[in-house]
C-alpha cells in the first residue's frame, strides 16, 4: 500500500518529456513568444507576456489574448541491462519489450489572458495558463513498466495581476495565483514468480494550491529592460490508491484507501532585455533562473506510513536570444534561440522523466487583420541531448517479499510545437 502511493506520487509530480522547457514545467505560454523561443518576454509589453511579467500590461491598451501550442514528440526509450531481484537474491534481466516508441504523448497547451486599464495609471489582468501539462503511457509489457504506466498530469493557473506605471520610465506589476492540480498515475508491480502476471497500482487525486508573482520594466527610450520573479508553489494532493493484481503472499498488498502528498514546484527568477535597434528590427535576451531544488523531496502520508522520498533536483540557468523584424505594418517576422539544461539528477532519473539538456529554435510572425485583431503563429523545434534512465524501485521494502528493480536505459528524440493565437485590442 505504501509502496502503491509513493509510486504513483512520483509520477504526479515528475511528469516530463522532450518538450520546450526542462523537469515538467511547459514554457508555452505566448504565441508570441513561441516565435522568438521565449527570449524576450521580461522585457515585452502586453497580455502575451502576462505569464512572464506582470508589470508587461501596464502600458497595455484594452486587450484579450488566446492562443493554443500542439506539442509533438517523438523519442524513444531502450532498455540497457535492467534487472528485477526476487525475494532470496536471485536477479534476472526485466523481461518485457526493450524498446518504447513515444511513451510522451501528443498533446495541446492552452492560454487565455485579458487586462484593461483602470485610469490613467494602473492596469488589472487575469489570465489562465498550463504550466504543467503532460501526459506518458508505457504498454502493460515495457520494460519500464515498473516504473511508470500512465500517467497524466493537467494543471490550470488562474492569476489575477494588478500593474502600475509608476513613473514615465519604471512599471511594476504583481499578481496572485490560484492553481488546481489533477493527476491520473498507475504502475505495474511484480508478482514473486518470475513470469507471473504483474499487479498494478492507481492513483487519482487533485487539490488546490496558491503562489504568487512580482515584476517591473524599466522603459529607456529604445532599450527596455525586465525583471520578474514567480515563487515556488507547495502542492498537497489528495487522492485514492488502489493495487489488484497481487497474489499469492502479495494479496495483503492489494487496497482501496486514500493518501496525500506534499511537494513544491520551482520558483523562477527571470531577467530579459528588448532594444528597438532600428525602427524594424527588436533584438531580444532573456535569462531565467529556475529554483528545481525546491523539488528536493516528496512527502507522503497514507493510513500505514509517513515517508520521505528524495528526488534531488538541481537548479539551472536558461537563456537564450531572439529578433522581431517589422516587414510592413501588416507583418511581423521572428526567430530565437534559447538553450535549457535539464534539472534531473543524472543519478537518479525516472523512465517518468527522460528528460535531457535541450536546444530550443523558434520561428513566427504575427499578421494584422484589422486595425484592432492580429494573428500570431510560430513553429519551434527541440533537439535535447541523450540521457540515461537510473532509477532503483523497492517493492514490499521490510518484508520477505522484498524486490528490487533497477531500471538503466537510453533516451533519444525530439519535438516539435505548432502555435496558433490571436490578440485583439478593443
Amino acid at each position: 500500500m505504501k509502496k502503491a502511493l509513493v509510486l504513483a506520487l512520483l509520477g504526479a509530480t515528475g511528469l516530463a518529456g522532450p518538450a520546450a522547457a526542462g523537469g515538467f514545467y511547459l514554457q508555452e505560454q505566448s504565441v508570441r513568444g513561441a516565435g522568438r523561443a521565449y527570449t524576450g518576454e521580461t522585457a515585452d509589453t502586453g497580455v502575451s507576456s502576462l505569464w512572464w511579467n506582470p508589470a508587461a500590461i501596464a502600458r497595455s491598451p484594452r486587450e484579450v489574448y488566446v492562443g493554443a501550442h500542439a506539442v509533438f514528440v517523438d523519442a524513444q526509450i531502450n532498455n540497457d541491462g535492467s534487472t528485477i531481484t526476487y525475494p532470496g537474491g536471485v536477479t534476472a534481466p526485466v523481461q518485457g519489450e526493450p524498446r518504447a516508441f513515444n511513451p510522451i504523448q501528443n498533446g495541446v497547451a492552452p492560454n487565455f489572458a485579458i487586462a484593461t486599464p483602470v485610469g490613467e495609471r494602473f492596469a488589472l489582468g487575469l489570465s489562465v495558463a498550463a504550466p504543467y501539462n503532460f501526459t506518458t503511457e508505457y504498454r502493460d509489457n515495457a520494460w519500464a513498466r515498473y516504473d511508470g504506466l500512465e500517467s497524466g498530469l493537467t494543471t490550470a493557473d488562474v492569476q489575477l495581476t494588478g500593474a502600475m506605471q509608476v513613473t514615465d520610465w519604471l512599471d511594476l506589476g504583481a499578481g496572485v495565483s490560484a492553481q488546481y492540480t489533477q493527476a491520473t498515475l498507475s504502475t505495474a508491480y511484480p508478482n514473486l514468480a518470475p513470469g507471473a502476471p504483474d499487479g498494478v497500482s492507481q492513483l487519482k487525486g487533485e487539490g488546490w494550491d496558491f503562489g504568487w508573482t512580482v515584476g517591473a520594466q524599466a522603459h529607456l527610450d529604445t532599450l527596455t529592460l525586465g525583471a520578474s520573479y514567480r515563487s515556488a508553489i507547495e502542492h498537497d494532493l489528495e487522492g485514492d490508491v488502489r493495487v489488484v493484481g497481487l497474489a499469492g503472499p502479495l494479496a495483503p498488498f492489494n487496497t482501496d484507501t486514500g493518501g496525500s502528498a506534499n511537494f513544491s514546484t520551482p520558483w523562477i527568477a527571470t531577467l530579459g532585455a528588448r532594444w528597438q535597434a532600428t525602427e524594424r528590427l527588436a533584438l531580444n535576451a532573456q535569462i531565467n533562473r529556475i529554483g528545481w531544488s525546491e523539488f528536493d523531496a516528496i512527502s507522503v502520508t497514507s493510513p500505514s506510513v509517513n515517508q520521505t522520498l528524495p528526488q534531488r533536483y538541481n537548479d539551472v540557468t536558461t537563456g537564450g536570444v531572439g529578433v522581431d523584424y517589422l516587414v510592413n505594418p501588416r507583418l511581423t517576422l521572428r526567430a530565437g534561440a534559447q538553450y535549457d539544461p535539464t534539472p534531473t539528477p543524472d543519478a537518479l532519473r525516472s523512465a517518468r522523466v527522460p528528460d535531457g539538456d535541450r536546444w530550443l529554435y523558434g520561428v513566427g510572425a504575427t499578421a494584422r487583420l484589422t486595425d484592432s485583431l492580429l494573428m500570431d503563429a510560430a513553429v519551434s523545434y527541440v533537439s535535447f541531448e541523450d540521457s540515461r534512465v537510473n532509477h532503483d524501485t523497492v517493492f514490499y521494502e521490510g518484508t520477505p517479499a522484498q524486490t528490487t528493480t533497477r531500471l538503466r536505459g537510453d533516451v533519444s528524440g525530439e519535438g516539435a510545437i505548432l502555435s496558433l493565437g490571436l490578440r485583439k485590442t478593443f
